[in-house]
């Protein structure tokens, strides 16, 4: 009789690690997570989430709080998931990475009028004030590509320094920068691309101490909701010009 018993205890001890409370947090990065006053969150990122969160049997409430603060969290607690957040291998280092659910890529972006004059300056226009939001990968990628970056609080504050023109260049994800536009009530063809830095898959970060349970569940939600077209369907009606990213990985911190 003692097996059947330890078979059962094992069983509750997998439970157990299934049902410890998960902190979910995200950042106001529209169109892929931004505050909602009706709902709390919203986006295309928060979509999948959400539905994640019926597969795996969850329900924290996704907390949208600035991503200095976020990050913190992901990097100093346990059994807390934050999202959405660029891959890097400094950062496959301090957490599990699972996704991607989104593409996008690192841009420079300028005053649509001031456009040509800075890419025919080259590698010089590196020198010139660039904004970027503080912690982010665009700051870090901007920095390890030369540039001489204005740290700021968050998209919209980089936006409005270029728009005034306190920089010359603004670092930011692709995907983002229309709707940081128009919420600022500026057409998006105010700035203009100038240069691609580098492209960035988006992911679900897992902090250090999460289950593996867990974390193993999520990653089978993922896959099904591939698998069934769920996934696409959110993707395509936020985005409905880009083809979704079909494959899932779990890379960085085995949990």
């Amino acid at each position: 009789m003692r097996y059947p018993l330890l078979v059962l205890f094992l069983l509750l001890a997998g439970c157990s690690q299934l049902s410890r409370a998960l902190a979910i947090y995200t950042e106001d990065w529209p169109p892929l997570s931004f505050r909602n006053s009706q709902d709390g969150a919203a986006g295309m990122a928060v979509e999948v989430v959400q539905a994640l969160q019926k597969r795996t049997g969850n329900r924290s409430v996704i907390q949208v709080q600035p991503w200095a603060r976020a990050y913190h969290h992901l990097l100093s607690e346990p059994d807390v998931l934050l999202f959405t957040v660029g891959r890097s291998a400094e950062r496959e280092g301090k957490m599990t990475l699972l996704g991607p659910v989104a593409i996008s890529s690192t841009d420079v972006f300028a005053l649509r009028e001031q456009a040509q004059q800075l890419r025919d300056m080259g590698d010089v226009r590196r020198r010139l004030p660039t904004a970027a939001y503080r912690g982010s990968i665009f700051e870090s990628t901007a920095r390890a590509h030369g540039y001489n970056v204005t740290a700021t609080t968050d998209p919209q504050h980089s936006a409005k320094m270029l728009l005034a023109g306190r920089v010359r260049l603004w670092a930011e994800g692709n995907i983002v920068v229309p709707q940081v536009l128009q919420r600022l009530g500026v057409a998006d063809s105010a700035v203009e691309r100038i240069a691609t830095l580098e492209s960035l898959a988006l992911y679900l970060a897992f902090s250090r101490g999460t289950s593996r349970q867990q974390v193993l569940a999520w990653e089978q939600a993922l896959r099904d909701m591939k698998r069934d077209g769920s996934f696409q369907a959110i993707h395509k009606r936020w985005f409905p010009l880009s083809a979704p990213p079909l494959e899932v990985f779990r890379v960085g911190l085995e949990p």
